[in-house]
């Protein structure tokens, strides 16, 4: 073997090595440069913060947390967090980045890690941003009618503030895992909005049907979006407590995530 073909070599096996925090900033990269995040991220905004001055603006004394109004939307807007997690990934396979992404680095579980990593971190930031601008907003609106946030006391506005965007956070990462699972922006959409929004409903019509199922309602009560209200603004009397609510959220995004990696690791891109 000559020199240079030692060199050429050495500089090919050298440049194969990505290292995680490379596939962090090349996974950050690409979101931010995907148009249909900052589509997400405007509707969350827009539907966030109008939703807020709506209410706020016509919030009476005495109906419950002024931060209701705040976090209250995150019944839409996780279907979109879901949705953006779904497009990180589906966008790659349909215009074929994932074989580029997958040639870079062929350690299929680091991949699946540092897009979840990114979409989590994103979220998170982007979500509680949101609910902060939606917060300053909606104030004047509340002081209006004589009412505003106790920031003195933090679990009645920063904590669910920041609990709101950990739930969004693993609504994404819901998403990520059923892209990779199905690899088809459609199928996968379907998915994300049938898990967070139409099964909720039919079981919910099945056990007003047939009452003597009762396990209809057990299943019910710990879908998605069912346990988002309870893991955000805790109180007496809900179906599942808080530390359970993050549970369930938990296990719902590990899960989808679990599944992604199993086909990741098992199919060619």
């Amino acid at each position: 073997m000559t020199a240079v073909q030692a060199r050429a070599t050495y500089v090919s096996s050298t440049a194969s090595q990505v290292s995680f925090v490379r596939q962090l900033r090349s996974e950050f990269v690409k979101l931010l440069s995907v148009r249909g995040t900052w589509w997400s991220v405007a509707i969350v905004a827009a539907l966030t913060i109008g939703i807020g001055v709506l209410i706020g603006a016509n919030f009476p004394e005495g109906m419950g947390d002024p931060i209701m109004i705040i976090v209250s939307p995150v019944q839409f807007t996780m279907l979109l967090a879901g949705i953006l997690g779904v497009i990180s990934v589906t966008g790659e396979y349909s215009t074929g980045m994932i074989r580029s992404t997958l040639a870079a680095n062929p350690v299929r579980g680091s991949v699946l890690a540092a897009k979840a990593a990114v979409l989590a971190v994103f979220m998170f930031v982007v979500s509680l941003l949101i609910f902060i601008a939606a917060m300053l907003i909606v104030t004047p609106f509340l002081a209006a009618g004589d009412l505003a946030f106790d920031w003195a006391d933090p679990s009645a506005t920063i904590l669910p503030v920041i609990a709101a965007s950990a739930a969004m956070s693993l609504f994404a990462l819901i998403g990520v895992g059923l892209g990779f699972l199905l690899r088809s922006g459609a199928a996968a959409i379907a998915a994300t909005v049938g898990i967070i929004f139409v099964l909720p409903v039919i079981l919910t019509l099945l056990s007003a049907f047939l009452p003597d199922l009762t396990w209809l309602i057990d299943v019910a009560n710990y879908l998605p979006a069912s346990v988002a209200p309870s893991a955000i603004l805790p109180t007496d009397g809900q179906a599942v407590s808080a530390g359970a609510s993050w549970l369930t959220l938990g296990a719902w995004a590990a899960a989808a995530l679990a599944a992604g990696w199993v086909v990741l690791r098992g199919r060619d891109a």
